[in-house]
């Protein structure tokens, strides 16, 4: 940036706090040790704000004072910057705890990897200056200096609050102000906006849970109970293919685009990766492309070769919808989704999983009964077993 442009960017905050003292808010906070900072911010969500002075012509360095209220007395509060989106994970965040023994609060630096808070550990931004201080009222400020970037002008925020139970940090409140505790900063013309529902990294991963919960947790089991089931009814002859093959190759498609929006967000995520969500993920979908070329190589009925392209196509499909039921479990774990959907999903599966149970029985007896009527043993070719093949 040009030294005018710097100039007219310092002019442009000095006219915009004066301004805000008039209205109150965050210009009416003072602070201890005679801080005293260029701008601020009131936020829009858990009642905080943020006040800053930003060196962009020189060291790049960003003296902060961020100041919240816990949800209650001796709870924790968090402020940080994430490099890498605009979600919880990759947020290198400043958390003000209270010390033991009752003596006041003090900063803990958390580089967070996941949507969970592991130890304590440096920062991708060198922070220096670290401070923390409660008023009269409750609210909480912590202070400290970050080294940013060379040009940083807008950053994601992330701000959070939360209780402490026996000296621990309690994983804060899902309600909607808590989730949409995030935003941009303009660190230069100090316009603050809001994600809203969690930012579009958020909507994205929501998407990604969505199509993968409905394409491999739903429809491909859908499709396996179409072929097993309705085969033996032969009045469903060749309906059960069609619907078969329709389940599956829907449900291919859907978790296709799944799949794809997962790897994209892996690339606006650098650094943060859940390994075994990912190799689930990559293993889930190359069996099932497997599985869409394999029926461009299916044998017909009475080849022989056809028994062990069923053997195949069986055990590759359970696979796949084995694995993938689990990876949504994993999935909802990482995105912390709220109990009700985990819950939906699980009566969802158990209906699907109640269905089955009720067919293998009833398609059992009409196999039995057609093997006593026939009074055949079952030798593998028989119309009456309970099919395993398309």
């Amino acid at each position: 940036m040009s030294v005018l442009g710097v100039f007219l960017a310092s002019l442009l905050l000095a006219a915009v706090a004066p301004a805000r003292a008039a209205g109150g808010g965050c210009a009416a906070e003072r602070f201890s040790s005679n801080r005293v900072y260029a701008a601020c911010s009131d936020l829009p969500h858990l009642g905080a704000s943020v006040h800053w002075t930003y060196d962009a012509a020189a060291s790049a360095s960003l003296s902060v004072a961020f100041v919240a209220a816990p949800p209650s007395p001796g709870g924790w509060v968090a402020w940080g910057l994430n490099p890498t989106g605009g979600g919880m994970a990759g947020t290198q965040a400043l958390v003000a705890l209270p010390k033991g023994g009752g003596g006041g609060y003090e900063v803990q630096t958390f580089d967070i990897e996941g949507y969970s808070l592991s130890a304590p550990g440096k920062l991708k931004y060198p922070a220096t200056d670290l401070a923390a201080e409660v008023a009269a009222d409750g609210r909480v400020s912590v202070f400290g200096k970050l080294a940013l970037q060379n040009g940083t002008a807008e950053v994601n925020q992330v701000w959070q609050v939360g209780p402490v139970s026996s000296g621990s940090m309690v994983p804060h409140a899902m309600s909607s102000d808590n989730k949409a505790a995030m935003g941009k900063l303009n660190l230069l013309t100090g316009a603050a906006t809001s994600s809203g529902g969690g930012g579009s990294n958020l909507r994205k991963k929501n998407t990604h849970g969505i199509l993968n919960a409905v394409s491999w947790g739903l429809l491909l089991p859908m499709g396996a109970i179409f072929a097993r089931y309705l085969k033996t009814f032969k009045s469903a002859d060749p309906a059960w293919f069609y619907l078969h093959v329709a389940c599956q190759l829907i449900g291919y498609g859907v978790g296709v685009s799944g799949w794809a929006t997962g790897i994209h967000l892996g690339n606006l995520s650098k650094g943060i990766t859940y390994s075994l969500h990912r190799n689930i993920g990559i293993t889930v979908f190359a069996l099932g492309t497997l599985q869409i070329f394999a029926l461009f190589l299916r044998p017909k009925k009475d080849h022989k070769y056809r028994i062990y392209w069923n053997a195949y196509h069986h055990s590759v499909g359970y696979t796949i919808i084995i694995l993938g039921i689990v990876n949504i479990f994993k999935g909802m774990s990482i995105l912390n989704v709220e109990q009700k959907w985990k819950t939906g999903y699980i009566i969802t599966i158990s209906i699907l999983g109640g269905i089955a149970v009720i067919l293998e029985a009833v398609t059992w007896s009409i196999v039995l009964k057609r093997r006593k009527e026939e009074n055949k043993s079952y030798n593998g070719a028989s119309n009456g077993h309970l099919p395993l093949s398309m």
